[in-house]
């Protein structure tokens, strides 16, 4: 891709709390964040535009929650699903996995598909491609009758082994779309074997397609002519005409934003093994980086399994905006219902219901006159008088409960945080801390004592990494096949394999703007030891079956080098460099850092004066020794008592435990 310095980069990330962008115009970087509109995310976003952008032309990437919230709350498009004869309870089936095994009144899956939605196709292809009974253009038109019958403008098309021999789902295709339906055929959206997972992503996608087509159609008229790019989960950008038809590929496009800007950040200022902490409004979303981005296949959101490629991130309902209430058993509770952005916390002026926020303001250590760089005052009064009921109602007094509000959020995250490092065989000591999110900064030194990690890193604009990670993005392509060969395949084989996908990965690539030297293909393969029903993902290079087994080995401890292993999947990554903004160093003060003011602060049931010092006066090698609040426009950080922090040369913030 070619780099144009000249050209406005404008990320904008839309969270269920705030809207929050950032403009680099060459050398210089602009931010702005704003209540988002959680009836129509397009508002903020144009608003936030407006503000920044004016008349100006800019290239605009975009990161989105609409996809993700229209599953979730079980808002997508009605779909029919169409499968072979004798397939139309593949998605009501699913697997033997019972995640309450031991629950007596089991948690029942959402609804996908309704059985009444499901239309049967007498056709059959076999696992090798051969077709065992032929589709007829009789069997297509009753197909297409009842599907319209349905009532359904979305179709889910996903037919027995169509990943092998994909012709009659092409047919069908054909013809449900010419009847004037919006098809997702399971052998574009997911050519891999599996059928209950390759039925569920198809649907899926149907599902929430049509409801991010509607939004960006929206968004695109405001934008203006402007050049939309949206961000997948993959962590790479796609023009937005491609989102739209592909949407289930943009399910986690927010938080995996967030991890590009976490790690390019860590990567610039010198690390490299990192646990990344994001803390919005409504969830905090946590992932561990060894060295690179980690990406996964196997994700389960809303029960439903979506098996295209996404960063490994784990979400947990604990955010600034998470409500925090008094159980039957008189028990709190926090999260995972949130205030979101309307009505907000109490302190936004409209919530009525305590949050995490309100708790943190109330024991001092968000200042009410520097919220949002002082845009947005908070409301003080009303915060403390919410938080006094709500500690009457419990029976404690009120520091005790605010500082319990936060004592419970907090073990939420740490217990995340164990989700993607301990859980996973990794020592978090062995790694930095980096927070980031409006909120993040306000718990990373007692998340860090909780895991024993002395270290961590505040980026430059943290509560706007996400949006600093969307303009940071490259353009990525993810393809797969199932194949089901023998280990030993011989490497010209595996070439002829291959050729298809970098046929059609070069194709689409041109489309988004990059070709030649500037597309990069990375092949790996899906492996497993003959006889297993799971697979490890292999890099293409060198000794690839040594690598299998010494991966296996890491995992497992222990592998087998005399059995047998089989290639299950081919998988092939298009990268194409996206620009790439030097967006970390943002200058900073000269001198010493003087205290600019001063606040009482709750701390451990103790109130004490804290100093607090604005950010953008540290100078570069300066050293600040906790307590103290340290603000900046888009966040506020909590420096602990036995913690200290000094700035580095490209003006991060590195947080140390030991002396103060």
């Amino acid at each position: 891709m070619t780099n144009q310095p000249k050209l406005r980069l404008l990320g904008v990330d839309t969270g269920g709390t705030f809207t929050d962008l950032v403009l680099v115009n060459g050398t210089e970087v602009h931010t702005y964040k704003l209540p988002s509109t959680p009836d129509d995310p397009s508002r903020a976003v144009l608003e936030g535009i407006r503000v920044l952008l004016g008349e100006d032309q800019a290239l605009v990437f975009h990161g989105s929650t609409v996809a993700t919230n229209a599953l979730l709350e079980g808002k997508g498009a009605p779909v029919a699903l169409v499968t072979t004869q004798g397939f139309g309870d593949v998605l009501h089936i699913g697997r033997q996995h019972r995640p309450q095994l031991y629950a007596l009144h089991p948690a029942s899956r959402p609804t996908l598909v309704s059985r009444e939605r499901v239309v049967e196709v007498g056709e059959r292809v076999q696992a090798d491609g051969t077709v065992a009974e032929p589709l007829d253009d009789v069997e297509i038109q009753r197909v297409v009758t009842q599907v319209l019958a349905s009532g359904c403008k979305s179709v889910a098309l996903c037919l027995l082994h169509a990943y092998a021999n994909p012709a009659h789902e092409q047919s069908l295709q054909q013809a449900l779309q010419e009847a004037g339906l919006q098809v997702s055929a399971s052998h574009v959206v997911l050519p891999e074997y599996r059928e209950f997972e390759r039925a569920s992503t198809t649907a899926v996608n149907a599902s929430v397609s049509p409801v991010m087509e509607r939004y960006l159609q929206r968004l695109q008229q405001g934008l203006q002519g402007r050049t939309l790019r949206i961000m997948q989960s993959n962590g790479g950008a796609i023009h937005a005409d491609t989102a739209g038809s592909e949407a289930v590929r943009t399910i986690l496009s927010g938080p995996a934003a967030g991890m590009v800007g976490a790690f390019a950040s860590a990567r610039n200022a010198g690390f490299e093994r990192i646990i990344t902490f994001d803390m919005g409004g409504t969830s905090t979303d946590v992932g561990l980086c060894d060295g690179q981005v980690p990406v996964t296949s196997e994700t389960l959101l809303a029960g439903w399994p979506v098996k295209v490629p996404m960063i490994d991130i784990h979400t947990v309902g604990a955010g600034g905006g998470s409500i925090a209430r008094i159980d039957a058993g008189g028990a709190l509770r926090v999260g995972p219902q949130s205030a979101g952005a309307d009505p907000g916390p109490v302190c936004y002026g409209k919530g009525t219901e305590v949050t995490v926020t309100d708790a943190n303001l109330y024991l001092g250590r968000l200042l009410p006159d520097r919220f949002l760089g002082g845009r947005m005052r908070l409301a003080e009064d009303r915060c403390h008088q919410a938080v006094e009921q709500l500690a009457a109602q419990a029976g404690l007094p009120a520091r005790r409960l605010a500082e319990g509000v936060l004592e419970v959020a907090e073990a939420t995250m740490a217990g995340a945080l164990r989700v993607v490092s301990v859980a996973k065989g990794y020592d978090p000591r062995d790694f930095t801390l980096l927070p980031f999110g409006g909120a993040g900064g306000l718990h990373v030194c007692s998340l860090a004592d909780t895991l024993g990690i002395s270290q961590a890193i505040i980026p430059a604009h943290p509560g706007l990494l996400s949006a600093v990670g969307l303009v940071l993005a490259d353009v990525i392509r993810d393809y797969s096949i199932s194949v089901l060969r023998s280990g030993e395949t011989s490497p010209v084989t595996l070439e002829a394999l291959f050729s298809p996908l970098e046929e059609r990965a070069r194709c689409d690539m041109a489309a988004e703007g990059v070709s030649g030297d500037a597309l990069h293909l990375e092949r790996s393969l899906d492996m497993r030891y003959r006889g297993q029903s799971f697979e490890l993902t292999i890099p293409l290079h060198g000794n690839f079956r040594q690598a299998f087994h010494q991966r296996y080995q890491s995992l497992y401890g222990f592998c087998d080098e005399g059995h047998g292993l089989e290639i299950v999947t081919l998988r092939l990554r298009a990268v194409g460099r996206g620009p790439q903004p030097d967006l970390t160093n943002t200058g900073g003060g000269s001198g010493s850092a003087p205290c600019e003011t001063t606040n009482h602060v709750v701390w451990k049931g103790v109130e004490t004066s804290w100093p607090v010092y604005q950010r953008d006066a540290l100078a570069v090698g300066s050293m600040v020794h906790g307590p103290a609040l340290i603000v900046e426009d888009t966040a506020t950080h909590l420096l602990a008592p036995d913690w200290r922090a000094r700035v580095d040369s490209r003006c991060n913030l590195i947080l140390e435990r030991g002396q103060a």
